[in-house]
């Protein structure tokens, strides 16, 4: 609770509660992120998700199983995120403007998690949709990733970089392997409103893990030589330790597909790119020219819009409108 208190009493001023002023920031990485954030502003409910029952309806049993559970495990983790992950950081901001940033990611999360939703109500069952949340709320696997993340997230006492390289491996690390699926659909042009969303999910993602990312190497900078390789120890030994599971997890959900190898290619080079972010040297040996080609281009966030009406896709454009004139109204009238 100690931290607690010492991040309410920056807030105070003299005994006054201070507003947040954006014409004054300090860290120009704030602003910048904050309208980047905005400017990437969407929702689930804009995107066509029934346009893919076709291909839905083409696939086989063990397919669909993959798609269901790899998006009924990216729902915990983002649940995790929105409920517990920006909780922790924002107990160690340094800005108030870093609140402000903290808060859009927290709430994007939760539209992460509640996407998902939306894609499950319109391409299953209600019965599957219930065996989908039994087994994420009880997979031995998934639920080790979202333990041991928690655990350094709901400890008041945790080092405060700790909680953000638990961040930044669930971001740019652990929902990848989930990824994999929808950005392989998409390479061999089925489901593609599905992987718009995700391709959103993904862009978020990106910005959340870059941000994050920078407020961790501004604080790691600060550490003595002899902390910051007793950091490094630890950070690379859970990055192990996650991995270790991970390959179980994908092995789990993909070897009835015959993906798992591929996957786990693909997770080694996200895991990479989580230390990268963390300003760290690579772990792994894999680079982008071992992931499958068809699932990099798809990682690719170029627009792509669909009907004219909602024109959304994931570089989210808003729809031009103007103002309607008296002469918009003069239909089928005679010439003069």
């Amino acid at each position: 609770m100690a931290t607690d208190l010492a991040y309410y009493q920056k807030l105070l001023s003299n005994g006054n509660y201070k507003a947040i002023n954006w014409d004054h920031v300090s860290d120009a990485i704030d602003k910048s992120t904050w309208e980047k954030l905005t400017e990437q502003f969407w929702l689930d409910t804009r995107i066509p998700v029934s346009n893919d029952m076709a291909d839905w309806r083409n696939l086989d049993d063990d397919h669909r199983w993959v798609v269901g559970h790899v998006f009924g495990g990216l729902t915990l983790l983002d649940t995790l995120q929105s409920q517990d992950g920006l909780q922790s950081l924002r107990r160690h901001v340094v800005t108030p403007h870093e609140t402000a940033v903290l808060n859009n990611i927290q709430f994007m999360e939760s539209v992460h998690a509640k996407s998902y939703s939306t894609i499950f109500e319109t391409l299953n069952t209600p019965d599957e949709i219930n065996e989908i949340f039994d087994w994420s709320d009880s997979e031995e696997y998934l639920q080790n990733k979202a333990k041991w993340i928690y655990k350094l997230y709901d400890n008041f006492d945790e080092d405060p970089l700790k909680q953000k390289v638990a961040n930044v491996f669930l971001e740019t690390f652990l929902f990848y392997s989930g990824f994999y699926t929808p950005l392989y659909y998409l390479g061999h042009n089925q489901l593609p409103n599905v992987a718009e969303i995700i391709k959103l999910i993904l862009r978020d993602e990106s910005v959340h893990g870059t941000y994050i990312g920078y407020k961790f190497q501004l604080g790691f900078k600060d550490r003595s030589d002899k902390e910051q390789a007793e950091f490094k120890d630890w950070m690379f030994d859970f990055l192990y330790k996650l991995y270790e599971n991970e390959e179980n997890y994908v092995h789990l959900v993909y070897d009835q597909v015959g993906w798992s190898d591929e996957v786990l290619t693909f997770s080694r080079y996200n895991a990479n790119k989580a230390l990268m972010n963390l300003g760290q040297d690579a772990l792994f040996p894999d680079t982008a020219e071992d992931v499958n080609p068809v699932v990099m281009n798809g990682i690719s966030t170029g627009t792509s819009n669909h009907d004219f009406f909602s024109q959304v896709g994931n570089g989210y454009r808003l729809g031009q409108v103007e103002a309607m004139q008296d002469t918009d109204y003069d239909i089928g009238e005679p010439d003069d």
